[in-house]
């Protein structure tokens, strides 16, 4: 099959026009089709669906697609290791994390990495899905359980205990709780229970909404949580990491808990070589030792 053939089939279809195409190819729309045809016929098949809109895939264009898709992750990851200089940190390091540990934790610290690797570009990407590292979707994961795919390169990096804090203006006006059955007394600000989250989490706050509460704001990441509690709207589920950024919150309840959560920094195996992978991953050690050198906790009410 010819390769040439795949690369301009691979950019129609991912663009869905054999203009647009073409403008990312730097080809004249007529020289894309010319290409498209002479593969269609190679394979005896028809791999578009032509209509006004644009183009749509064919089962047999779908099934040639994910393989072009596959090929070009490969690729991308070969480049990667040939880019990686043995003395240098340069190109672009792709970073994939929940929304709350990205916005929260690693987000605010990435300003020391930069000074130490100013033309490193970071795509950081935030998302509760767990993103294929094998594949190339992204170059390194920190992942809030242990990464299940046997080609990876794994480090346990901390553990994560949700906890109920609050704001002393929230609990100068509503009081504290002493013990939980009072948490009824007050608005909960947490995960929504259905949301993807860690399981220790969503225990917790199941657990927590046993209680017939007074009233109960619920947000998809703990960066919402997180809003609402320091604007002094409740009591809030928060992840222990999050607080120590925050001293002057307090923390309520402090025998409840939930179970540890292991947060795990992994990569594939075929870029252990890395020096971005290194890099990024060296930086984070280093801020977990400083973050633990901290306060372990908010004080008390």
């Amino acid at each position: 099959m010819d390769w040439d053939k795949l690369r301009i089939f691979h950019a129609v279809a991912d663009a869905g026009s054999l203009t647009h195409a073409g403008e990312v190819l730097h080809l004249s729309q007529s020289a894309v089709s010319r290409q498209i045809r002479a593969l269609e016929e190679s394979l005896n098949t028809t791999l578009f669906h032509r209509h006004a809109r644009g183009l749509i895939l064919t089962e047999q264009g779908e099934l040639l697609f994910d393989a072009t898709s596959a090929m070009n992750k490969r690729l991308d990851a070969a480049s990667a290791r040939i880019r990686d200089s043995e003395e240098e940190v340069f190109g672009e390091l792709k970073v994939t994390t929940t929304t709350g540990f990205g916005t929260l934790w690693l987000a605010p610290r990435l300003a020391t990495f930069y000074d130490t690797y100013p033309d490193l570009k970071i795509d950081l990407m935030l998302e509760e899905r767990v993103l294929d590292l094998p594949m190339r979707e992204a170059d390194v994961a920190i992942r809030m359980k242990e990464p299940s795919q046997a080609d990876l390169i794994r480090k346990k990096l901390m553990t994560v205990r949700m906890r109920l804090y609050a704001t002393p203006a929230y609990l100068a006006r509503n009081g504290t709780p002493e013990k939980i059955e009072d948490i009824r007394n007050h608005r909960l600000i947490c995960q929504n229970p259905s949301s993807t989250q860690v399981g220790a989490g969503m225990t917790m706050v199941q657990h927590l909404m046993t209680f017939d509460l007074q009233s109960l704001l619920t947000v998809n990441n703990y960066f919402g949580v997180l809003q609402g509690v320091i604007n002094d709207l409740g009591i809030g589920v928060l992840p222990d990491y999050v607080i120590k950024d925050f001293p002057d919150m307090v923390r309520v309840l402090p025998d409840l808990e939930s179970g540890e959560v292991p947060v795990f920094l992994a990569y594939p195996e075929e870029l252990r070589q890395s020096k971005r992978i290194a890099a990024f991953r060296d930086f984070v050690q280093d801020e977990i030792i400083a973050h633990r050198k901290r306060p372990e906790d908010p004080p008390n009410n």
